[in-house]
């Protein structure tokens, strides 16, 4: 299952937050775990290049993509592997609907967009979309047309 994808800025603000089967009492302690690792990991990492992270049986995928980093968190089926191509559907989706890759400002202009991405990309814990073109139709925000 995927346990959450969270986006923040450089100085450790949330941006974002989708949490799948984390208790309330546990997300803030996810939060700042998260930041924190950012925090002294990320400096000077070249844009997409992803590190991870292990502790028990959960794993961690983060990167940076412009002056936002992007965590993916997950456990059982969702490995470093399975994390790998989650966080590649995101960051393409993003660099997608921004144009390139996005400085806060950008990021938080095209919020309504990238959270329709992440909806159709992650849904209740589990990858449900990485086709680009794909994710491209189902946010259009218009009502589907009988064919």
């Amino acid at each position: 299952m995927l346990l959450a994808v969270l986006f923040s800025n450089s100085e450790g603000n949330i941006l974002v937050e989708r949490f799948h089967g984390v208790p309330t009492e546990e997300r803030l302690h996810w939060r700042s775990f998260l930041v924190k690792l950012g925090a002294d990991n990320l400096k000077g990492v070249k844009n997409e290049e992803l590190l991870v992270a292990s502790h028990k049986s959960v794993y961690i995928v983060y990167t940076v993509l412009g002056d936002v980093c992007v965590y993916v968190v997950g456990k059982d089926d969702y490995d470093e592997l399975a994390l790998a191509e989650v966080i590649f559907a995101i960051t393409s989706a993003v660099k997608d609907v921004c144009g390139k890759p996005p400085t806060e400002r950008l990021f938080l202009d095209k919020y309504g967009k990238i959270c329709l991405c992440l909806d159709e990309i992650v849904w209740k814990g589990e990858l449900e979309n990485t086709d680009k073109d794909r994710i491209r139709r189902l946010i259009r925000l218009k009502p589907p047309t009988d064919v």
